[in-house]
């Protein structure tokens, strides 16, 4: 433990930011997840749902920073284009 009143804070801030950005991938995940499961499951309807809420949260996730432009675009890429096989499918 640092003994320095500003090294304290640090340690405080830090653990309160690991934290928050750590649910928030966590929940990114699940999003993710969740789209990729709707897919799997041939539900059109609602991978349709699932694909939007996950892009929004991929969408969010860099502009604080928590993943690159090109990895969001990269997964937002590939739920689209599972979707629109899934679409033509049907």
């Amino acid at each position: 433990m640092p003994n320095i009143k500003s090294a304290v804070k640090r340690v405080k801030t830090n653990d309160k930011r690991h934290a928050l950005n750590a649910s928030q991938k966590s929940a990114l995940r699940t999003a993710v997840k969740a789209a990729d499961n709707a897919l799997t499951n041939n539900e059109v309807e609602a991978a349709k749902a699932a694909i939007q809420a996950a892009s929004q949260k991929l969408d969010k996730a860099v502009t604080k920073g928590l993943i690159h432009k090109n990895a969001a675009s990269r997964k937002k890429s590939r739920l689209a284009k599972k979707l629109n096989a899934l679409s033509a499918q049907a």
